[in-house]
């Protein structure tokens, strides 16, 4: 069984920054994929970025230049870096976790959301 445990949110004015953190354990062979998505009120869940196991990234456009996600070397925890965050990043950030198990089963498992909300 994999827990991913998120924590890192808050309210933060505009301009401000956040660092959000993703701590995955359990029965964890290997670890592939690990990524950040988001869901505003209303709206659907968006990728905002994710890493791979071989490092390769990828950001949505809206946030390149601002917001930077980094591993450890086991990539057993993400953290995701957000700086110059503006009203519109406002939203639930759930941590998205895929990979293998002990037993050598894929996984793919969500964290429980952690709230970012951004005062203008």
């Amino acid at each position: 069984q994999v827990q991913l445990v998120e924590s890192g949110g808050g309210l933060v004015q505009a301009g401000g920054s956040l660092r959000l953190s993703c701590a995955a354990s359990g029965s964890i062979f290997r670890i592939t994929f690990m990524g950040w998505y988001r869901q505003a009120l209303g709206k659907q869940r968006e990728l905002v970025v994710a890493i791979t196991s071989g490092g390769l990234t990828n950001y949505t456009d809206s946030v390149k230049g601002r917001f930077t996600i980094s591993r450890d070397s086991a990539m057993n925890t993400v953290y995701l870096q957000m700086n110059s965050l503006k009203p519109e990043d406002t939203a639930v950030y759930y941590c998205n976790c895929q990979g293998l198990t002990g037993t050598g089963l894929p996984f793919n498992h969500w964290g429980q959301g952690t709230q970012v909300t951004v005062s203008s």
